[in-house]
């Protein structure tokens, strides 16, 4: 496909409360993998040059060090190179975000589980992004037992909202009942989990209630799955190969198109340092799987 034609409205869109986003959007996380800035800033405009509007971020998102645990020298922020790249930002640009977790360079990860703790995490994305609202935050739960009732926490980002400091709340790493729990506390605009074409998939029935609901589920590493901060394997498994090879595009741009294919619900958000796999990527927004092609990347039941 001819780069001038590449764009992320091809995957149509979908609301996150009152805002209109591509399904096609972009993850922030690897972006502070390479110690030259210049290089992120780039790849970043060139996202919203194709359409993105729809950008995935986190406070802890920071090399060396935070998720990636990558690189060296100066400390190198996913939301300050969002700011740095893209403000004044465009009028259409939705900025996601995460809390619940932090990272501090001399305690590491850390989780916030008060009100306090909860709201200098909203303030620090805040402040990093150049922003007074964020227009989603998600509630990021851990992956070991709850030590703070999960209404309690979502309760305190509900104030922040109330205060204007958020304008849409969703989760993070969750179940459907964790959905039922918050009711009536807030309304959750999109849940974000991990899953893909070869990964997680028990979590099928949960897309498709997130989808009656009327929430976007948004899958993280769905390039890269169970290798998730690691990045995608070498091997792509023979189902996503043989129908890439058919489509005559790459892997990646598969399971990209196949994460689409599960609802007008679903939104991409896959992430990159690279111009050009920017633009293979988002190209994976204008790619139709046929019935066969997603019989063959179902796993036998």
């Amino acid at each position: 496909m001819p780069t001038d034609e590449i764009t992320a409205a091809a995957a149509g869109s979908w609301t996150l409360g009152d805002r209109i986003v591509h399904r096609m959007g972009f993850g922030s996380m690897r972006i502070t993998a390479n110690p030259d800035r210049e290089r992120a800033v780039a790849v970043l405009r060139r996202a919203v040059e194709l359409g993105v509007n729809h950008i995935d971020t986190a406070a802890f998102y920071v090399s060396p060090g935070g998720t990636l645990g990558v690189g060296t020298g100066p400390a190198r922020y996913a939301t300050e190179l969002i700011r740095a790249a893209l403000a004044p930002y465009p009028e259409d640009l939705v900025i996601v975000t995460k809390v619940g977790f932090g990272y501090d360079p001399e305690a590491g990860f850390t989780e916030a589980r008060t009100p306090a703790q909860l709201r200098a995490q909203v303030e620090e994305n805040l402040r990093r992004l150049g922003l007074d609202q964020v227009d989603v935050v998600n509630l990021r739960l851990g992956r070991g037992p709850a030590t703070v009732p999960l209404a309690d926490r979502f309760g305190a980002l509900a104030e922040l909202r109330a205060a204007g400091l958020i304008r849409h709340l969703g989760l993070s790493n969750v179940r459907p009942e964790h959905l039922d729990e918050v009711a009536g506390i807030a309304p959750v605009v999109c849940v974000q989990n991990n899953y893909g074409v070869d990964a997680y998939r028990e979590q099928d029935a949960f897309v498709r209630d997130c989808g009656e609901r009327g929430i976007a589920y948004v899958p993280f590493f769905a390039l890269a799955g169970t290798g998730r901060e690691a990045g995608a394997s070498a091997d792509q498994g023979e189902a996503v190969t043989a129908v890439a090879r058919a489509h005559g595009v790459t892997p990646h741009q598969v399971r990209l198109a196949w994460t689409l294919h599960q609802g007008p619900h679903v939104l991409a958000i896959p992430g990159t340092g690279n111009t050009a796999h920017l633009e293979q990527n988002i190209a994976a927004a204008a790619l139709t799987l046929t019935p066969e092609d997603l019989a063959q990347l179902t796993p036998p039941r």
